[in-house]
């Protein structure tokens, strides 16, 4: 019985997909170092020092289009700080409901 249970286990284990994200400094990076990065691994977090507080990091997952996010999620154009631009255009996951949000409003004009 111990055996069954320990070989269940062990193919429920190996048929699981890793859940292990790649982290990187995107001030290490150029624009399109990043992105390339992001368009090849899919999904990736990025961590960058925040502007207006010195010696605070930030971070967030950037993903290469709207398949990488989660159901009830879309990608939407951000920006992230690399080492040669402010504002290199990424993609950020975002929830469905923002874009329920925009159309209400742009329907009421």
């Amino acid at each position: 019985m111990k055996k069954i249970i320990l070989l269940g286990l062990l193919i429920a284990s190996a048929s699981t997909p890793a859940l292990a994200i790649s982290r990187y400094n995107s001030m290490s990076m150029t624009c399109a170092e990043a992105k390339a990065t992001i368009n090849r691994e899919r999904a990736v977090i990025m961590r960058y020092p925040a502007r207006r507080t010195s010696k605070m990091t930030l971070y967030d997952r950037y993903v290469a289009d709207s398949r990488a996010c989660d159901v009830g999620y879309y990608a939407d154009q951000d920006y992230l700080p690399t080492k040669d631009r402010a504002s290199c255009p990424v993609y950020i996951c975002r929830p469905t409901s923002d874009l329920e949000d925009e159309l209400l409003i742009f329907r009421r004009r």
